[in-house]
């Protein structure tokens, strides 16, 4: 959807500095591309200098430092043979204070620029562009506005886009009241009511603990400089942002002086200077940009602080539901040696990285709490952090879990790490940084972000990019006895004193308080206003509403630059793949996809998930989360875990059901546990044996260690319900209509939470027979009969390995003899037939609201043209009416091409009554369509470059074997893409026709508080069954 590629707040202690390493691309056929311009260094070119060039062997590019020589902006230029392009511009944006206002600015510059004066420019490139990637992001010291694209124009149109938006964009009081904040008044006798994107974004955010937590621990570990505030907007504060604030922040911030622009790919490096140039010779230099925006250094604590907070967890054991984390200040990232920062990446993986990581698993066999919290290292900042902690804690845990921490880390800083605990850590990271998987992420924009944490503090932004020097270093020292991790220990977290526990306490009464400030708040707002001050702010609110609803006019909206229907590729791209029987009766299949892989082999075992009862299916999803942590009858979980790290590249154990395709959108149902695993060539063999080792042997005897896991599987289900809602809520709508969806809610939906928490409550009592059903789970799914073995790697590198292969493959079980009462067979409602209005009621101050049904149930045959007429709907109609005029951070719908399943949904919303009525006009919408030629044309070039998702080689081959499983041929994938090339405004009413067709059979699924279900039920909104689930 539309409103989740916008503004996805990083979190400022969400990642770490060693997962954004960059390797090697695959050599690309082209030479000529990705090279830099022939000029020497001091050489001059488009308003720039070239002040630095370089070969960075780890990223397989030539890396090229320029500055402009008229704003003093500095440009890096990344050449390499890689067509997914990327640009950006970040900026030093050290906000003062927690109103949110670098956040807001970064929605609303988004909002219409000097050259594209409409509302939305950002959601005309979500209709109209190829981007792989297009996006905006706050961080606590600098926003980016990055965007990537594989199509040269394509990238260019966007690139241009964006620094209007950047340096020139439309900013009035309108905008900030809608991205931000307004007070809004629908009657002079109504209440006030505060409306906002970001306010409810930010509310969403400040319901999810773990989130509270984070920024918590972040500020009162930096009291003193900009990272003591919360950049995205504290909901408390962000009313207090007003308008001179907001626009001389974009005055002081917004500026070339202060700006550093990032291209990478394969394009040439002399338009990028020269549509750099196009934008920043319009302003002049300012010498005071870089102090006045420099982040400052925070001093070091001579004692540790303890600080504790209260917060919203629902109504209902209390007792155990407190959290808290150790935060410990690190040295200045850009004054640690690239040796140390390698070193430091290595102890965390060490120390925390998986269960059998010394300090989770001092801290879960602690059993002081349920689930380990905390980033681990996090090198964003211009001081590093360290952050470790447990939440499911009594009310005396936090202290105990401090001592449980101190006595493991001066441990091992006495006595240091085993071996092979080591090396696991040393391999898996060489891998990462070597293989350099950045997935659905541009790679180009991961190098981007790992150089800012250099660059940004106007360091080397090439130090953070080479890994091979540093890495050799740490294991030279290693390999000569040094004692490199105790050190570290020692002096980073054993005698720093600049260490805070931040502690969350439950508080029945936090949700009722924070309500009753805001009503206070608008209270004494409202005391203030006359008759005339409140029809005033009636009609301003109507204004506000009627400019939101109003359409651009198209001679602006053409001003957007855009590819036409002749710039698309007409034909899919298809992925090579051969095919063959293997196994005992040839009942197992093995396809290989041959991609280059630099030598890396990518193996995806799917079992068969169909030959199971319904009430297994929770037993299996359980398994499968948990087949990894569990140890074998050869080695303990801890040794396994060192295994898998120390000789091969992961190993990651998953589940996963569908539906094939069929005609009437209802086909039979699709199955797999997937053991998805990656190695060296020569490592095959070893990789193969592990996981052998854990589908056959995995130890399910254990009970002490099964209660540990199936405890930290429940505490993350529940911690997921309030930041995912929507997923919820999507899940108990579809489980109404096809047996897939319904099998789907019992594996990881509402059903999967209640099992795990009624597993919780019988573990002890029944263990004998929770082993037995979690035993003959596996036996039902690890056998040849319909297995597939899918590997991606070159053809010669397949064949090396080939024979390994098949030999795996004939150590698993023939067959296996299925139940008569097979999941498969579970019978949903019939077709057409009236469906529930239900609630989950979670501790928050937003909703997420759903509504859906099934099309194919209504005689609805989704096409090609359908998928584009729902695009339509989410990124216009539904972004107006849901996010925009209702303050929701985001509305969409979603059509399920294979089984007409369709779905609206919003998230982070204030409303309830108003957003069900916005999905109710959907259908009207979509029939009285005004749809002209060219706003035709970019919703197609848009919905083909969904189609056309960037993969890397990897994701290349396991979509192709999925869709080789489902049945959907590259001939219905033809077909597809033919049917939107064609569509027309038929498409469009056909679908808003099914949509007046379903609605009596829709069901309709609210995640929300109390508070607003009661208020939406007086509003006439029917809810029949509410479940609380806190």
């Amino acid at each position: 959807g539309a409103s989740f590629r916008r503004a996805q707040r990083p979190i400022a202690l969400s990642r770490k500095w060693i997962a954004m390493a960059a390797a090697q691309p695959a050599a690309s056929v082209v030479e000529t591309l990705g090279k830099p311009v022939d000029i020497e260094v001091n050489g001059k070119m488009h308003g720039f200098v070239l002040t630095r060039s370089e070969r960075v062997s780890e990223a397989g590019c030539d890396a090229r430092l320029w500055t402009h020589e008229k704003t003093g902006a500095e440009l890096m230029s990344v050449c390499t043979p890689d067509e997914n392009k990327v640009f950006s511009v970040v900026l030093r944006t050290p906000p003062s204070d927690s109103t949110g206002v670098p956040h807001i600015l970064e929605h609303s510059v988004l909002c219409g620029s000097r050259k594209y004066p409409v509302k939305e420019p950002f959601v005309e490139l979500i209709k109209a562009s190829l981007n792989t990637f297009l996006n905006a992001m706050t961080y606590p010291d600098k926003t980016c506005y990055p965007v990537a694209s594989c199509n040269t124009r394509d990238f260019y149109n966007l690139v241009d886009v964006y620094l209007d938006a950047v340096y020139f964009p439309r900013l009035t009081p309108d905008t900030l009241a809608q991205e931000g904040h307004h007070v809004e008044l629908e009657d002079a006798k109504g209440p006030l009511s505060y409306k906002g994107v970001v306010y409810n974004e930010m509310k969403g955010a400040f319901s999810d603990p773990e989130r509270v937590l984070a920024s918590l621990s972040q500020r009162v570990l930096f009291p003193d400089v900009t990272y003591g505030v919360e950049s995205g907007g504290d909901p408390a504060d962000i009313p207090d942002l007003g308008w001179d604030q907001f626009k001389s922040f974009h005055e002081q911030f917004y500026h070339p002086s202060n700006s550093r622009l990032f291209f990478y790919g394969d394009d040439d490096e002399a338009e990028r200077l020269a549509k750099a140039d196009e934008y920043l010779s319009l302003f002049e230099k300012r010498d005071d940009a870089a102090k006045a925006s420099a982040i400052g250094l925070q001093s070091r604590f001579d004692k540790p602080r303890v600080v504790s907070y209260p917060y919203d967890a629902g109504k209902e054991g209390l007792e155990s539901k407190f959290m808290a984390t150790l935060n410990w200040m690190l040295p200045e990232t850009n004054a640690t040696d690239a040796e140390t920062r390698v070193a430091l990446a290595i102890l965390d993986h060490i120390l925390t990285n998986n269960s059998g990581a010394p300090l989770h698993k001092a801290l879960i066999d602690s059993g002081l709490g349920e689930e380990v919290i905390g980033g681990g290292l996090e090198g964003e900042l211009r001081q590093m952090v360290y952050s470790i902690g447990l939440k499911g804690m009594k009310e005396d845990g936090a202290e105990k879990m401090e001592t449980v921490v101190f006595d493991l880390l001066k441990k091992h800083a006495a006595e240091g790490f085993s071996q092979d605990a080591i090396e696991a850590s040393i391999n898996t990271i060489e891998f990462q940084l070597r293989e350099n998987n950045t997935g659905r992420f541009p790679r180009g924009l991961s190098l981007m972000l790992r150089s800012m944490t250099s660059w940004l503090h106007d360091a080397d932004p090439l130090t953070p990019l080479r890994y091979e020097e540093p890495l050799a270093a740490v294991k030279a020292k290693l390999a000569k006895g040094e004692k490199v991790f105790e050190k570290l220990i020692e002096e980073h977290l054993v005698s720093n004193a600049h260490c805070v526990r931040v502690e969350l306490k439950p508080d029945p009464q936090a949700a009722e308080r924070e309500e009753k400030r805001e009503k206070d708040r608008l209270a004494s707002v409202r005391e203030k206003l006359t008759d005339e001050d409140l029809a005033h702010l009636v009609a301003e609110t109507q204004r506000l509403k009627a400019k939101q609803a109003a359409h651009d006019d198209p001679a602006d909206l053409a001003k957007i630059p855009t590819l036409t229907k002749g710039d698309l590729e007409p034909k899919i791209t298809t992925v090579p793949y051969d095919m063959e029987k293997v196994g005992a009766g040839s009942n197992a299949t093995l396809i290989h996809h041959p991609q280059i892989t630099n030598g890396v082999v990518y193996v995806d075992l799917m079992l068969d998930a169909t030959r199971l009862s319904s009430a297994q299916l929770p037993y299996l999803s359980l398994l499968t989360s948990l087949m990894t942590e569990l140890g074998t009858q050869k080695q303990d979980f801890v040794a396994l875990q060192q295994r898998i790290g120390r000789e091969t590249g992961g190993v990651r154990v998953g589940l996963s059901l569908s539906q094939m395709v069929a005609a009437d959108g209802n086909g039979p149902a699709l199955g797999k546990v997937l053991v998805r695993g990656k190695s060296m060539v020569a490592q095959v063999p070893s990789l193969l044996s592990i996981m052998g080792e854990v589908l056959l042997e995995v130890d399910l005897d254990d009970k002490e260690r099964f209660k540990q896991l199936l405890t930290e599987e429940r505490a993350g289900t529940e911690s997921s319900v309030v930041p995912s809602g929507h997923v919820y809520a999507s899940s108990r709508i579809r489980a109404q209509y096809r047996v897939t969806d319904w099998a789907s809610e019992q594996v990881s939906g509402y059903e999967y939470l209640v099992f795990l928490r009624d597993l919780s409550s019988r573990i002890d009592s029944e263990w004998d027979s929770i082993s037995a059903q979690l035993k003959a789970a596996r036996d039902a799914v690890v056998h040849q009969n319909a297995l597939v073995l899918n590997v991606t790697t070159s053809s010669s590198d397949f064949a090396t390995v080939k024979s390994d292969l098949t030999s795996f493959i004939d150590t698993l079980p023939e067959s296996f003899e299925a139940p008569s009462d097979l999941w498969t067979s579970h019978n949903v409602a019939a077709p057409g037939s009236a469906r529930s209005s239900e609630a989950l009621v979670i501790p928050a101050q937003i909703n997420y609201v759903g509504k859906g049904g099934n099309l194919a149930d209504v005689g609805f045959r989704a096409t090609g043209g359908s998928y584009l007429a729902s695009k339509h709907l989410g990124t216009s109609y539904l972004w107006d009416t849901v996010r925009v005029q209702g303050g929701a951070y985001g509305g969409f719908c979603r059509l399920d091409m294979r089984s007409g399943a369709f779905s609206f949904l919003s998230y982070r919303d204030p409303n309830i009554d108003y957003t069900l009525k916005a999905y109710d006009g959907a259908a009207k919408f979509l029939r009285d369509v005004e749809l002209d030629d060219k706003e035709l044309e970019k919703t197609i070039i848009g919905a083909i470059g969904d189609m056309d998702t960037y993969m890397l080689p990897d994701a290349k081959g396991f979509s192709s074997a999925t869709r080789i499983l489902s049945g959907e041929t590259d001939e219905l994938r033809q077909q597809r893409r033919e049917e939107i090339l064609g569509a027309t405004r038929k498409d469009f009413v056909e679908l808003g026709e099914a949509l007046d067709a379903v609605k009596e059979s829709s069901a309709v699924v609210i995640v929300g508080s109390a508070e607003a279900l009661t208020k939406a039920e007086d509003e006439g909104v029917e809810i029949e069954n509410k479940i609380s689930l806190f």
